[in-house]
């Protein structure tokens, strides 16, 4: 979780040395928000597009497929789990 507002602040600091006027700290946070929302979007997207690749497996490891897919989507649940606390 950490990790994700470091590299949303480390975004949002990048964004801020762009413009001729520095953000306020009110815009500041807002833009982090905005920043760590897309990083969990993707996050998300690259987890479900794992999922699909591991049940595009061959019949024999179907098994071994459906338990890596379900642990993925437990770590997703626990992500979200997570991020809805610190809101």
């Amino acid at each position: 979780m950490d990790r994700l507002q470091a590299i949303a602040e480390e975004a949002t600091q990048g964004i801020n040395a762009l413009l001729e006027t520095p953000l306020t700290p009110d815009q500041t946070k807002s833009v982090e928000r905005i920043v760590e929302r897309a990083v969990i979007k993707a996050l998300l997207e690259g987890q479900h597009r794992a999922v699909d690749a591991a049940l595009q497996t061959p019949e024999a490891d179907q098994d071994v497929a459906h338990k890596i897919a379900t642990a993925i989507r437990q770590k997703n649940d626990a992500l979200i789990a997570n991020l809805s606390s610190l809101r």
